[in-house]
């Protein structure tokens, strides 16, 4: 008997950890998977469209999907505002009537499964398959009740979509992460509260140039470098007695700087408070991207050189982008340099103690190579 799994959600938007469930699911059970969108759950406002969630939903699967993945818009189109599972797993049942049916919901979806709308129907239909999360614990008497199946999948990532949505993470399909940017969703809109067009033109580019360095030289966690990319300069914009008043109240030992260099401490401030961004690597790189500093992690090596060799900046700077994906820190050591000419061709020197420890460590170290 041929198997067919049921894969339900807003998706809004899809990402990675939907689609490395959905993958794990059909090599386990040999089934195809239906991914169904939700029209307008009870419980959530979609953020985005249907149809922006649809068309995201079908880029996804062309990059990163299989064979046997395949999309229904039955929810979508059925009529009235509430849509219940009961009424997909029905649809399917008709429409694959010798099919063997499971129905993949999300862990943290099974403790909630005795309150759906005819649950007990649903089980009759469709055996109810789900993907564990060690964070969540999950009630035995229920998997026991409903005759639930645990895929025994705990890698589907540190992932969700409101964490997409909120700039937290960035783990989707490259086409999907485009549609974002070019549909000005989710986090799009915010970065556009800060920054004008130009700038955020600016920001996006850094952001992908540091992704694909993150990813070319194997640094842990790429998307951090898009998420710092993304938000360096957010604090570029800002007015002049708003910066100086963050740089009074957060970053006194620096305040005296030129005022060029604020925007690097006030950017950080932002991605923590306005952003919710908390992993200290990603703070420091926008802390330190403008003047750079001693010790630098490899991610703020990654976002000074993106920021500096970015392609819009209007030069050639194409030799320098291939040294930084061959090598993340030979690349670095060459932009300190390159720099380093640009500041003495211009008549100016380091102009602060950051800039003056990073050039002092880091030029040293590029005349050893």
């Amino acid at each position: 008997m041929e198997r067919l799994i049921i894969f339900g959600g807003t998706f809004d938007p899809v990402h990675c950890g939907h689609l490395r469930i959905a993958r794990q699911a059909s090599l386990s059970l040999n089934a195809d998977v239906v991914f169904v969108p939700a029209k307008s759950p009870r419980w959530k406002e979609p953020s985005a469209s249907k149809e922006d969630r649809l068309n995201m939903l079908r880029l996804a699967l062309q990059e990163e999907g299989s064979p046997s993945f395949f999309i229904s818009d039955c929810e979508l189109k059925r009529e009235g505002e509430t849509t219940y599972s009961i009424d997909t797993v029905r649809y399917f049942q008709k429409k694959y009537p010798k099919y063997e049916l499971f129905l993949l919901i999300g862990a943290d979806e099974v403790n909630q499964f005795p309150k759906w709308h005819e649950a007990k129907e649903i089980v009759e239909i469709a055996k109810v398959i789900f993907a564990n999360r060690p964070d969540i614990d999950i009630d035995k008497n229920i998997l026991k009740e409903y005759k639930m199946v645990s895929l025994n999948f705990f890698e589907s990532g540190n992932v969700s979509s409101s964490a997409i949505r909120s700039l937290q993470s960035v783990d989707l399909p490259s086409n999907v992460l485009s549609y974002i940017e070019e549909h000005n969703l989710y986090f799009m809109k915010r970065l556009h509260s800060y920054l004008s067009d130009h700038r955020l033109n600016h920001s996006l580019s850094v952001a992908h140039l540091a992704y694909s360095i993150a990813i070319s030289n194997h640094i842990p966690s790429p998307e951090r470098a898009y998420i710092a990319g993304a938000l360096h300069d957010i604090g570029k914009e800002l007015s002049k007695e708003e910066s100086l008043r963050i740089m009074e109240e957060w970053f006194p030992e620096y305040k005296d700087y030129p005022a060029f260099s604020f925007h690097q401490f006030t950017g950080a401030y932002l991605a923590k408070k306005e952003f919710g961004i908390e992993d200290k690597s990603i703070l420091d790189a926008i802390e330190y991207h403008c003047t750079g500093k001693a010790h630098m992690s490899p991610l703020a090596k990654i976002i000074f050189s993106s920021d500096k060799i970015d392609p819009t900046r209007g030069y050639d700077s194409s030799e320098m982008i291939k040294d930084c994906k061959k090598n993340y820190y030979v690349g670095f050591l060459r932009v300190i340099q390159e720099n380093a000419k640009f500041l003495s061709s211009k008549g100016g020197t380091s102009s602060t103690e950051l800039s003056k420890q990073c050039y002092e460590e880091y030029l040293s170290k590029e005349k050893e190579q």
